[in-house]
């Protein structure tokens, strides 16, 4: 089994009334991906971001669960 970690970084802002998920960004630890998501929150002033890990096994095409690390600012009710 050919099992892969990714810790990721995601945004969110305000659209149209509601809050959409923007542009990914893959980080190489779970420390960087919550730093990450912190900065896009609160230097970038997205409405909000989360940091999470999914491990992905590409040799059946399986996507496991998304853990969620860190939640900063609103989010969409997915994520909470």
């Amino acid at each position: 089994m050919a099992e892969i970690t990714v810790f990721v970084a995601l945004p969110f802002d305000f659209v149209d009334g509601g809050i959409a998920a923007g542009e990914p960004v893959e980080c190489a630890s779970p420390a960087a991906a919550i730093e990450r998501a912190q900065g896009l929150w609160k230097v970038f002033g997205h409405a909000g971001a989360i940091a999470f890990v999914r491990t992905t096994d590409f040799e059946i095409g399986k996507f496991n669960d998304k853990r969620v690390l860190r939640r900063f600012g609103h989010v969409t009710d997915e994520y909470r």
